[in-house]
């Protein structure tokens, strides 16, 4: 299955562009199987089908690389890691925090970042609206953590001055952007469809205007 999921997640970087050393790559696998292993006993992740795993998780959170600013990223609700984990493997050199209420999870995290040492990565238990970092963020971003308009009332508090709240949608999410408050600027952008990632937006959230 290993060599599979190379094959997959090789194709699927050269598709957005991206290179990934040897060293990356082994470390993004090494990921998976962690994943698959505890996935077993604590349902982190829906995805049950081993040659989903890279094109749903591995290369859908590389798929919104561009749109993440550095060197501070949150990435709230987290869950098993997505889109966090594969973002600091990819930029090693920038700082995550990955926060997530469900103990199970934060536990499962906190083995990947011993495992794969990811000393660029911090793990969270808590709710995001509790946290209250000493320093802002230049990224928070979400994949399927809520609608628009509540991921910037719990989480905007968590910006620097300048930064983006980053949303990872399906469909386009146009009801969600027309509830969003007064003084938010919004920027959709649809992604290409990558072969088993199924259709993906990205919503980038500021306040004011982002042009």
């Amino acid at each position: 299955m290993e060599a599979e999921w190379r094959d997959q997640l090789q194709e699927g970087a050269k598709r957005l562009g991206i290179s990934l050393s040897t060293s990356q790559q082994d470390q993004f696998l090494a990921y998976l199987v962690l994943l698959r292993k505890w996935n077993r006993v604590f349902n982190l992740t829906a995805v049950k089908d081993d040659r989903e795993l890279v094109p749903r998780h591995l290369v859908d959170s590389l798929s919104v690389a561009t749109f993440v600013a550095g060197p501070r990223v949150a990435d709230v609700g987290t869950g098993a890691g997505l889109p966090g984990v594969p973002l600091a493997l990819l930029r090693p050199d920038w700082n995550f925090t990955l926060v997530d209420t469900n103990s199970k999870k934060t536990r499962f995290l906190n083995q990947v970042k011993l495992e794969l040492r990811l000393d660029n990565c911090d793990v969270v238990h808590a709710r995001v609206e509790n946290l209250r970092p000493d320093a802002g963020f230049d990224t928070v971003i979400s994949r399927a953590f809520s609608t628009l308009d509540e991921f910037w009332r719990l989480a905007s508090h968590l910006l620097k001055p300048g930064g983006r709240l980053v949303a990872m949608k399906g469909r386009r999410p146009d009801a969600e952007v027309a509830a969003l408050p007064a003084g938010v600027s919004s920027d959709i952008i649809a992604l290409e469809s990558l072969p088993g990632a199924g259709e993906r937006h990205v919503v980038v959230l500021q306040a004011g205007n982002l042009r």
